[in-house]
Formats: structure tokens, C-alpha cells, sequence
């Protein structure tokens, strides 16, 4: 099935009140494994990642996906104009169905346009995770968010990756073992992953990280030392250090 809404919770229980672990983006496509009391038990077929969503928010796939969104949020509009009342936000990674281009905007199977510059074919990807990543700044810091109005650590590192056409996984542990090769701390370089139990940021540059921190509850860019002096005083050293060939 497929989810219908701009953004859904994926919950650990069958229970509004359940810890979300992660979020699930419009026309991300799920295995169902079963339906029962208005919630359904999923595994995302992006992240391989199991938990339950509100089976309202499904749907049995109708159209399929030919873009995706490419910028952190943009706007649902009921017509190919700006002073139109937008109808929702659509997030990065999201899939979307165009059957048109009309003045600067694209017509989805669904209803309603977007502004076409803000959405790519889905076999055209962005070239700097980095950068994806950065456009995240002073975004709220949400655990299992996946969204410019809330994100976690790995679910920044996933989402700039993602829209990168690079796999990752959702956690960090999962991060720390799967992503790039491990190297030294000497010559640190832009896009290195810095790992510590239950965290992960991203290099800017040889000193400076950005991560979405639990700390300051924002995404943020401060000297790595800083960071790392504070998790320390919280008795966690870093664990791994990250490099991918992207």
C-alpha cells in the first residue's frame, strides 16, 4: 500500500500514544502485514524499517510515482497559481504522480500542482548531501522526525542521503556499520559521518559539524570539538569516524 497523506507517524504500537520511531513520507510504499482496529502493521519498503500507521493514511497504490519532491517543503496548491489557498505541505523525499506541466507547475494525478522547480524526475538525484543536509538548519529537533518541521540525527543523515540516490539506514547504529569506511580523525574533510552511541553529524568542513541535536533541539553547525567535548562530559566518546565515496 501506499501513503496517502503529506506525513505519518510510524508508531512502536498500535497506539496514538506509542513512541514514534519514524515517519513515513507521501507515496512511500509499505508492506502491509496486517489491518485490524484502524491501524496497520508495516514494513517500508525504502528502509526495511516495521511499525504501525494509521490505515486511513493507506491506500492500495493508484498512480505511479514519476517525481519527488527536491527542496526541504513546498506547497500543494488547488491551481496552477500562486495567490491559489495552498491545501498542504509536501516534504523532501516525498512521491508525487505529474501528468502535467502548466505555467510553472505540475498537475498531480492526485489533484492539485506544485511548483516544478521543486520537483525532480525520480531517476535525477542531487549531487551534495552536504548541502541537501544544510538546507535543514534551525530546523526542530524530533525524535524519529524525518521533516523540516522536526528531525532526528540519522533521520537528517538519511534524508540528505536519500535525496542523493544513496541507501541508508534509519538508525544510527545501523548508520555506523553500513555507511562508507571507517578512517582516523586526522584530516577530517567535508561529509565525514561522526559517530557516538545513539548520534551521529555531519562534517561541514575539517571542524565544524552539523547535526540535529538533542542539546539545543534544532539542527545546528558548532565546532566539533565543542560538541565533542560536551558528550564527553556525558560520558560518551566517539565512537566511529565515517567516510563515503559519493
Amino acid at each position: 500500500m501506499q501513503l496517502i497523506v503529506p506525513i505519518a507517524a510510524l508508531h512502536r504500537a498500535p497506539s496514538l500514544d506509542a513512541p514514534q520511531d519514524s515517519q513515513v513520507l507521501m507515496g512511500e510504499v509499505v508492506s502491509v502485514f496486517e489491518i485490524g482496529e484502524g491501524w496497520a502493521r508495516v514494513q517500508l519498503r525504502r528502509d526495511g524499517y516495521v511499525g504501525y500507521l494509521q490505515a486511513a493514511y493507506l491506500s492500495s497504490p493508484a498512480h505511479v510515482a514519476t517525481h519527488k519532491i527536491s527542496v526541504p517543503s513546498t506547497l500543494l496548491y488547488q491551481s496552477a497559481n500562486i495567490k491559489t489557498q495552498p491545501v498542504q505541505v509536501l516534504f523532501m523525499n516525498s512521491e508525487i504522480s505529474v501528468t502535467a506541466l502548466q505555467e510553472g507547475f505540475v498537475e498531480l494525478a492526485t489533484g492539485g500542482f506544485v511548483f516544478a522547480d521543486h520537483a525532480l524526475p525520480l531517476t535525477h538525484f542531487q549531487t551534495d548531501f552536504v548541502g541537501v543536509a544544510e538546507l535543514f538548519l534551525n530546523a526542530p529537533y524530533l525524535w524519529g522526525g524525518k521533516s523540516i518541521h522536526g528531525i532526528d540525527c540519522s533521520g537528517l543523515v538519511q534524508t540528505a542521503l536519500q535525496a542523493c540516490g544513496i541507501k541508508a539506514p534509519r538508525d544510527t547504529g545501523m548508520q555506523e556499520k553500513e555507511l562508507g569506511t571507517t578512517i582516523t580523525q586526522e584530516n577530517l574533510q567535508r561529509g565525514d559521518l561522526i559517530f557516538w552511541k545513539g548520534h551521529v553529524g555531519i562534517m561541514r568542513d575539517e571542524k565544524n559539524l552539523l547535526h540535529a541535536s538533542g542539546h539545543q533541539m534544532l539542527v545546528v553547525s558548532e565546532p566539533l570539538a565543542i560538541v565533542d567535548e560536551r558528550t564527553k562530559a556525558k560520558g560518551k566518546e566517539i565512537s566511529s569516524i565515517r567516510r563515503l565515496t559519493v
